[in-house]
């Protein structure tokens, strides 16, 4: 069919969102929460901390975006006393599982000690490897107490966004030492019919030099299965391409991951029975 592709508006993208949230299966719906846990010193300085956004209801799940200990403090118990305050957090509003990711040269042995297992790996074009993690809470795992608990003395508590952003400044020049911050930009667009009408979106988004990302793609009920959604992987492709990255990730369920496997797309990695009673994939393609 005749169509033109051109620049997402902010309400089609929520749009695009409110539909995927009606195609997916019922049992997987869900509503996020992001919070932020700090740990502050006598002084009442941040002293580590982390984001985590919690995906509630029959989802189910913890997602671990960002732990952060300031180098002064580290291997005194402060990572562990936040890992398990998420994790009780988790429980508390019935999370079956948490999820984080790592890299190399960051804190996988940490997170194995606490019951965490790797269901993916990528190796990254600077020989670096980043890990996506998982723990389940409903299964029996050894509690790991480390042998010097001298942070308990400091406590974790609720923080704000502008703690978040200390956190996140901590983490971010913890790991400009191994890798640069790679500069990101957004792939906002849609398809038009003849006469102007939205008949598709994606969201994506690409770090410079390194891999871009398929967050979300939406092709009208009417209009599926005439290559609409492929066009629109493709054009996200090569603006990948153009952008100096050579890898496009992205995720799936077992309700729309063929698509992506007809596209080319492998699977490195998938976590069973999550969210409860199906299956989720992490893609990728090289490019």
């Amino acid at each position: 069919m005749d169509y033109k592709i051109g620049d997402l508006t902010k309400e089609e993208a929520i749009y695009i969102g409110k539909k995927i949230n009606e195609i997916v299966p019922r049992e997987v719906d869900a509503d996020e929460e992001e919070f932020v846990l700090k740990v502050e010193n006598e002084a009442g300085e941040i002293v580590g901390g982390c984001i985590a956004q919690a995906y509630e209801y029959r989802w189910s799940r913890m997602f671990l975006d960002t732990l952060w200990v300031d180098e002064r403090y580290r291997h005194h118990g402060i990572g562990s006393m936040i890992i398990r305050e998420v994790e009780r957090i988790a429980r508390e509003k019935g999370c079956r599982v948490v999820t984080l990711g790592t890299a190399s040269y960051m804190a996988r042995p940490f997170y194995e000690k606490h019951g965490y297992t790797v269901f993916t790996t990528l190796k990254k074009a600077n020989g670096y490897i980043s890990y996506s993690l998982v723990k389940y809470l409903d299964r029996e795992t050894p509690e790991y107490v480390p042998s010097d608990n001298s942070g308990a003395r400091f406590r974790v508590s609720l923080g704000s966004r502008d703690d978040a952003d200390v956190i996140e400044n901590g983490i971010r020049t913890y790991s400009e030492a191994y890798e640069p911050e790679y500069e990101s930009v957004d792939f906002y667009k849609k398809l038009v019919d003849k006469d102007g009408r939205f008949i598709a979106g994606v969201i994506a988004d690409v770090d410079k030099d390194a891999y871009g990302f398929v967050d979300a793609l939406f092709v009208e009920e009417a209009l599926r299965h005439q290559g609409l959604g492929t066009s629109l992987l493709k054009a996200v492709e090569d603006f990948t391409r153009e952008n100096g990255a050579s890898m496009i990730l992205t995720n799936a369920g077992d309700w729309n991951v063929d698509f992506f496997k007809k596209n080319g797309y492998l699977l490195r990695g998938e976590l069973k029975d999550v969210p409860k009673g199906h299956d989720c994939y992490e893609l990728y393609k090289m490019i």
